[in-house]
């Protein structure tokens, strides 16, 4: 399952419906950069269930400052349109998964 890029203008249409997880990134970013495989593995086992949209904050910075995102990666957990998650920083595969399984219908 493919990472989805997303922007200021496809935002709202692309993460208010179903469960989405949105991975506000940069391209100079090591954490980022860390979890860029880790995401796409997530994306892979859990894309038939969950949405995986990724979003650069420096091309998107409207979004990332409505979405109030302080430091990056930041990954944020929608269902249905309504924020149930967020998470900051790197995390080690093991806990990324159980932190977004609890979201998978």
């Amino acid at each position: 399952m493919v990472v989805k890029s997303i922007n200021d203008q496809n935002f709202n249409q692309e993460t208010d419906s179903g469960t989405v997880v949105i991975d506000f990134n940069a391209t100079w970013c090591p954490p980022c950069k860390m979890m860029n495989p880790i995401v796409e593995k997530m994306a892979d086992e859990l894309g038939d269930k969950v949405a995986f949209k990724s979003l650069d904050v420096d091309e998107n910075q409207q979004t990332a400052m409505q979405m109030q995102v302080q430091g990056i990666p930041t990954f944020i957990v929608k269902k249905d349109g309504q924020i149930v998650d967020r998470i900051v920083g790197f995390m080690p595969e093991p806990a990324f998964k159980s932190r977004l399984s609890q979201y998978v219908d």
